[in-house]
């Protein structure tokens, strides 16, 4: 039993780093974000494999894809994060991270 929690803002990655970060991963993973279009509806599964299947064969010869433009990314800049572990008869561990005004992070034990 863990959580974690992260307080902060969040904003859309400038296209260079989206790119930057997509060519970063896995030349799969590259063409699984082409293949799926993440969280529309999909009539079966045997449809992905088969739109996978072919881009795998369309860039067999690339080692790296462009970016699709339906795929982004978000920054985190946190100003909080609390890590939560559960412990028996409710005294769980909770530790608490703040970042200052000046940059720097205190941290601190909160009561469960």
């Amino acid at each position: 039993q863990r959580q974690v929690r992260i307080e902060g803002t969040v904003g859309r990655l400038p296209e260079a780093e989206a790119t930057d970060y997509f060519q970063s991963r896995p030349k799969g993973s590259q063409i699984g974000a082409w293949a799926s279009e993440q969280s529309s509806p999909v009539a079966d599964r045997k449809l992905l494999e088969q739109r996978y299947a072919e881009l795998e064969e369309r860039y067999a010869s690339q080692d790296r894809l462009p970016r699709p433009p339906h795929w982004g990314g978000y920054g985190v800049r946190p100003t909080r994060i609390e890590f939560w572990q559960g412990r028996p008869n409710r005294l769980h561990d909770r530790i608490c991270y703040e970042c200052q005004t000046d940059g720097s992070w205190t941290r601190q034990r909160l009561a469960p």
